[in-house]
């Protein structure tokens, strides 16, 4: 599961940034298509950043709507229930254009 790896790879990027100081808020975005929902990775988030300076920290999670572009006639379209069927042809073949995403956007820290 990347999403996983991404998760660990976001801490080490917040821990990094941290500077000794406590995190307050971790701002991610995560894309409808992931293949995580926003609950696993809040759990995954609780269990990572255990012991650490995050292990207080809000996480707040931006979802971005799944969007792509039909392979046959161009259009583009938000899928509905991960049916990536084609609204204006019919055609099942579409490229990805986003809704896979899972990044770190930013963080605050607690300054004394």
């Amino acid at each position: 599961m990347r999403e996983i790896e991404a998760l660990r790879s976001i801490l080490e990027r917040v821990l990094q940034q941290a500077h000794s100081h406590p995190v307050t808020d971790v701002n991610l975005v995560l894309g409808e298509l992931a293949e995580v929902t926003d609950v696993t990775i809040r759990q995954l988030w609780n269990e990572l950043s255990r012991g650490t300076l995050a292990e207080q920290s809000r996480l707040h999670i931006r979802l971005i709507q799944a969007e792509v572009q039909c392979m046959a006639c161009f259009q583009k379209y938000h899928p509905s229930d991960r049916q990536i069927r084609c609204p204006y042809c019919g055609s099942f073949g579409a490229k990805i254009l986003a809704g896979e995403e899972c990044f770190l956007e930013s963080i605050e820290l607690d300054h004394p």
